[in-house]
């Protein structure tokens, strides 16, 4: 058996395999933060693909959080009722498990769909909003300020993320992923880049890993005991006297104590001046690092595209699963093909069955 191919443990949370199909942002739901029949059709495909896990896109936990006027919301029940209905819908498919990324994108919100080109919309124009941060420090130059959130609303956000996450529950979903990555609310109160806080959220590392241990004791909280819960960080900000592999290694030791269910690291979106060594899984070695120094598994995510390098990552220990984006948008049955690649068999809908190639008779089998 293909290490790609065993099981592995989220918490509580069973996974057949250890192919993780990422949080990635569709920029397809409506103004009001409700999914469309993009997201039906997305989600039916990735409970098909024969991944063990996929985790939805960032999906914020309030209307200030979006990071676009079509991202997909948490913030109210009518989210979480058409949520709960499609997620219903799409688990009759297959048993892979469905989890949330929830997420407030803080200073980097109130922006434009990537392919209309991605730039901030101002807060007095039409589908735009005052954006938040730790600090009233802009993404990019050109960016209106946020506004730096009091202690007052701090204590709002970190309830906001508790409800949503009550919702997310409620809706069915099998684990919650808090994001405190690529750029967004939480990444910019880690880094001292982005947060030049006075205050206890503020100033040593101790002060700025406060409001992202706060969130996921605050969620932790308000659902079931023992309720997997997983943290996607950025290892490191790709800037100098940014956030570091060594701060993430700290932050990834607390979150540990504190339960969560894996660790999940990717890196840069923090800083615009970022200079990023991209390669064929440029990523896997913060996650090697940071998983030298933990007991819980840790995801390594960043152009892994073929079976052959998932399996490496995995057989030489740097890390414990394998997170895919871009390559299951490219191919949604990314898994069967590494299935073949590896001498794999692996379950699948038997309405497929007819589908498997002579030369693999023994691929394919369906579903228990």
């Amino acid at each position: 058996m293909a290490m790609l191919f065993e099981p592995i443990q989220f918490g509580r949370l069973a996974l057949e395999n250890k192919i993780v199909i990422a949080p990635m942002c569709q920029y397809s739901a409506t103004e009001n933060g409700e999914l469309s029949f993009w997201h039906q059709q997305q989600w039916a495909n990735y409970a098909l693909s024969g991944a063990g896990l996929c985790v939805i896109e960032a999906t914020a936990v309030n209307a200030q959080g979006r990071i676009s006027y079509a991202d997909l919301g948490l913030w109210n029940d009518r989210q979480r009722d058409l949520i709960k209905a499609t997620l219903q819908q799409v688990k009759s498919l297959s048993p892979m498990p469905f989890a949330v990324q929830l997420a407030h994108a803080g200073r980097k919100a109130s922006s434009e769909k990537p392919w209309l080109g991605r730039q901030q919309i101002a807060s007095d124009a039409a589908l735009g909003w005052q954006t938040v941060s730790a600090s009233d420090l802009p993404f990019q130059a050109e960016d209106q300020a946020p506004h730096q959130l009091s202690l007052i609303e701090i204590k709002q956000v970190i309830g906001d993320f508790a409800q949503a996450a009550v919702r997310a529950v409620m809706a069915g979903f099998d684990l919650i992923e808090i994001h405190a990555a690529h750029g967004y609310l939480l990444h910019q109160f880690l880094s001292p880049l982005s947060n030049q806080r006075q205050d206890h959220y503020g100033g040593s590392l101790a002060n700025r890993m406060r409001l992202t241990l706060e969130v996921f004791n605050a969620i932790q909280q308000q659902i079931p005991h023992d309720f997997p819960i997983g943290v996607r960080i950025s290892a490191q900000d790709w800037v100098e006297q940014g956030w570091s592999v060594e701060e993430s290694v700290e932050l990834s030791k607390l979150l540990q104590q504190a339960g969560a269910a894996y660790i999940h690291v990717s890196s840069g979106g923090l800083d615009a001046q970022q200079k990023i060594q991209l390669g064929a899984h440029y990523q896997v070695p913060f996650a090697s690092q940071i998983k030298q120094h933990l007991d819980i598994p840790v995801i390594a995510v960043g152009l892994i595209t073929e079976a052959e390098q998932a399996e490496q990552i995995l057989t030489t220990g740097q890390a414990d699963a394998i997170g895919l984006a871009r390559a299951m948008l490219y191919d949604p049955r990314w898994p069967w093909h590494a299935a073949a690649k590896l001498g794999v068999q692996i379950n699948i809908a038997p309405q497929y069955l007819r589908c498997q190639p002579r030369e693999f008779n023994t691929l394919f089998q369906a579903f228990a």
